[in-house]
């Protein structure tokens, strides 16, 4: 298992080095840089501007700048962010542990939720509880996160039970340890519903479509004939195959909840990663945009890890196999 792991993150290099090239290259096309609009400043001389260009080597060919770029990732140097006026690692420490906390939260509320109610609606196939939980799931899917965001927000200034944005209270830093982890909590429970709610829906309806098709299989029908107890079949043979494409789809799952939480960040102002990188893009600071990026991809990459891991604990022929 070690090697496997080993084998997985060497991966992740050459990935990294081909998805920051190609951003590298895109950006380098795109008319203009960070530097645009200082330069219509009629108040800066143009021997600050030559010079922050050698600083910052945009008066260099892109393949240059990008093997600059990429020596100074070697020692952790990931640039300096021209729009935030700080380091680019700096600026990504907090943005990274909000997305991931915020990622984290919301698969696994909806796997919590999801997966009890796709079992329980194969279970009680065709039954009122089956009907009701499939109608709540394609009305689930039908409304958009940004819709859910709004509401959400709405409840919270009506209520006030929940903060509205951000990922701390201003006074976080004068509260105790036990304060601040209640602080962050309560900032997440509403981005984690409203993402969540939409991820319950599918996964529920991939968790019935998986256990039907288990609970038809011969050695089910075999179980049964010598007499093996229903709930063990159930949730000993039948659950523990039918979750594996789910945990299989877990880095996938973990990727799409990066990329398409943007829209729910920005109507919350939720300070994540994909708001980062949509600002960056429309400031074209391009230091912030390849190391958030970079750190996407490793996100996606630990978690097909983590669910290859996952599966190999699960399945028992997964790790037959690795051994063979």
């Amino acid at each position: 298992m070690i090697s496997f792991i080993i084998r997985r993150l060497f991966t992740l290099i050459p990935l990294l080095i081909g998805m920051t090239l190609l951003v590298f290259l895109l950006m380098s096309l795109a008319p203009g840089d960070f530097l645009t609009p200082i330069k219509q400043q009629r108040d800066i001389s143009e021997e600050y501007i030559i010079e922050l260009e050698k600083q910052f080597g945009l008066d260099k060919p892109f393949f240059q700048q990008y093997f600059i770029w990429l020596k100074n990732v070697l020692t952790f140097d990931f640039g300096y962010s021209w729009t935030y006026k700080v380091p680019v690692t700096e600026l990504l420490g907090n943005r990274i542990l909000a997305t991931f906390l915020l990622s984290f939260s919301s698969i696994t509320f909806a796997w919590v939720i999801a997966i009890p109610l796709g079992v329980l609606a194969a279970i009680y196939q065709n039954s009122i509880f089956d009907r009701l939980s499939a109608s709540l799931a394609y009305a689930a899917l039908s409304i958009p996160e940004f819709f859910l965001a709004i509401v959400a927000i709405y409840v919270a200034a009506r209520t006030g039970w929940f903060p509205i944005g951000g990922f701390t209270s201003i006074d976080y830093e004068f509260m105790n340890a036990p304060s601040k982890f209640l602080d962050i909590i309560s900032h997440l429970i509403l981005p984690t519903l409203v993402i969540g709610i939409g991820s319950i829906a599918s996964i529920m309806r991939i968790m019935r479509a998986n256990f039907l098709d288990v609970i038809r299989a011969e050695y089910v029908m075999t179980a049964r004939a010598k007499g093996v107890k229903e709930g063990y079949i159930m949730f000993k043979h039948v659950l523990r195959n039918a979750i594996n494409p789910l945990i299989s789809s877990f880095g996938f799952a973990l990727s799409a909840l990066l990329s398409g939480s943007l829209l729910v960040e920005i109507v919350m102002n939720y300070p994540g990663l994909g708001q980062l990188i949509y600002q960056s893009l429309l400031r074209e600071d391009q230091f912030v945009v390849i190391a958030a990026i970079m750190m996407s991809c490793t996100l996606l990459v630990l978690g097909n890890l983590m669910a290859d891991i996952i599966l190999a604990w699960s399945d028992p022929r997964i790790r037959l196999e690795q051994k063979n």
